[in-house]
């Protein structure tokens, strides 16, 4: 690249015009400093600092949490899945379904067993009339 390309070449040691000369110099008709916009996009950022946000404090002390209430497993956990049909797949919507039902199922297999890890998982009320 000879860098007298009609874009105002810049030479070896920057220069007038508007690219870079062999060495990545380059004038921008600015001052030798580079490109106009740029130094106006650095000129709008800075502000006077009126609209920075104020620092948060992480690790300041959070109130307590309530303890958390016994976890019911769904007693159907693909009910909402299912009333939504089969997905819109051309010939495999109700293969699909099924895939999508079998993970549906194991990700509520998982979060019961996780509530029972827990000590969450809400236990079956005895009915003391029943007979069983």
């Amino acid at each position: 690249m000879s860098g007298n390309n009609g874009n105002g070449g810049g030479g070896q040691n920057g220069g007038q015009g508007n690219g870079g000369g062999q060495n990545g110099g380059g004038g921008g008709g600015q001052g030798g400093g580079g490109n106009g916009r740029r130094k106006q996009q650095n000129r709008r950022r800075g502000g006077n600092g009126a609209n920075k946000p104020k620092p948060v404090d992480l690790w300041r002390p959070v109130p307590q949490l309530a303890d958390p209430r016994p976890i019911v497993p769904a007693a159907d956990p693909t009910m909402l899945l299912r009333s939504l049909g089969d997905p819109p797949l051309h010939g495999q919507g109700q293969a699909a379904g099924h895939y999508l039902a079998a993970v549906v199922e194991r990700a509520s297999h998982l979060a019961t067993a996780l509530a029972a890890g827990s000590g969450l998982l809400a236990l079956p009320e005895l009915d003391p009339t029943d007979d069983e």
